[in-house]
């Protein structure tokens, strides 16, 4: 058990059913503001992702054994919040539904995180981050004109529709309760998060400003939104959209004469000119050049090189390690921090705290996995 005193979210426990990556990250968040966040696996279940461990504690439990059921009840009458990832019924069946847990727990606030929701047709389909962003139009409206939609990882259903989407859900029930002191469900569903992302770009559909797939002021085809290839192989993002970054780019650029960038006549002389100009050069020579001109031209940065940026070294603590950002914003008295990476396995020390003894612990917890070194499941593991 973590001590996080003082920081934001100090004294709230969180049981956390979740696998793959959606609840996790947003287990991950609210434990980085100082939730104590208990993951109770086994099962089926899958290896968590280590990135989003930190700071939690694991434990293993047989939901299919009614020790193993009795001992959730146990850690759920002493939690603030559950969340749970199966797909609509699985939890009834385990025991462990909203309805049988706020018995147990009146002030429970329960989190069901699922690619569909809890209700609609779909509701039973098995999807990933590319599905729910498909049935959202996200992905639709993401891409070139001349070819299939592009893939943006699997950042926007999964980790900001999903885990922080049900994590502000979360934190407003926690909020909710502080009034009436009573618990409720939280239905939250990817699909959702991703049609409230997407909500500023479905206004302009088919609009001059978004006329089709990779169209647009910031579909990528505009000259002056877009990425360029330096003489290095490096890229650098240019993102001078309005008049005045127009204005520092194309003079700093020294390409004379300012066009009007919005006409979209001019288009293609003004990608002409800005693909040969930064061609011409290195992407440091380039990122040199800009420092200070205010015209929105960055360089394009691989995952190893972020770490080396002075901007980012003064928002992250270098010596924290690559993947121990606080992902969160920044609180003016209370602290926040990544907590330490801990997979071993804790069943014995937590339900021995909830005042299970040895006979116990052991039917509810597979005594194989017990102790271990809880696996990872990132990256996957290939055959063949």
């Amino acid at each position: 058990m973590r001590s996080s005193a003082q920081r934001p979210l100090s004294g709230i426990r969180v049981v956390d059913l979740t696998r793959l990556a959606p609840g996790p990250y947003g287990t991950m968040l609210l434990c980085d503001l100082g939730a104590e966040v208990i993951v109770a696996g086994g099962g089926r279940a899958g290896p968590p992702v280590s990135t989003f461990a930190r700071g939690k504690t694991f434990i293993t439990l047989d939901l299919k054994s009614s020790e193993g059921r009795d001992a959730l009840q146990r850690l759920v009458s002493t939690a603030d919040v559950l969340i749970e990832g199966f797909r609509p019924g699985v939890a009834d069946r385990l025991g462990a539904d909203y309805a049988a847990m706020s018995a147990i727990n009146p002030r429970l606030i329960y989190c069901s995180l699922t690619g569909y929701g809890q209700s609609g047709p779909r509701a039973q389909d098995a999807g990933h981050d590319i599905n729910y962003l498909a049935y959202t139009g996200v992905l639709g409206s993401m891409g070139p004109t001349d070819g299939p939609p592009a893939l943006p990882l699997n950042v926007i259903a999964d980790m900001a529709g999903g885990g922080m989407v049900a994590a502000i859900g979360i934190l407003a029930a926690l909020h909710e309760r502080s009034r009436t002191g009573l618990g409720q469900h939280i239905d939250a569903a990817m699909v959702d998060g991703c049609l409230s992302l997407i909500a500023m770009h479905f206004a302009v559909w088919g609009t001059e400003a978004m006329p089709g797939r990779g169209d647009g002021l910031i579909a990528g085809n505009a000259p002056f939104y877009r990425c360029y290839t330096c003489a290095d192989g490096g890229h650098v993002a240019v993102g001078s959209l309005e008049p005045q970054f127009f204005q520092a780019l194309w003079t700093t650029l020294e390409l004379g004469d300012l066009p009007d960038h919005m006409d979209r006549r001019t288009w293609p002389d003004i990608e002409a000119r800005l693909d040969a100009a930064f061609r011409s050069q290195t992407r440091e020579h380039w990122t040199a050049v800009f420092e200070g001109k205010q015209a929105c031209v960055t360089p394009v940065l691989t995952p190893h090189e972020v770490w080396q940026e002075p901007q980012i070294q003064t928002r992250i603590d270098p010596a924290s390690g690559e993947f121990s950002v606080p992902a969160i914003p920044r609180f003016s008295r209370t602290p926040v921090a990544a907590g330490p990476t801990d997979m071993r396995d804790q069943s014995v020390e937590v339900l021995s705290s909830l005042g299970l003894d040895d006979d116990l612990i052991a039917k509810a917890s597979p005594a194989h996995e017990r102790g271990q070194t809880i696996g990872l499941g990132w990256p996957p593991v290939f055959n063949g």
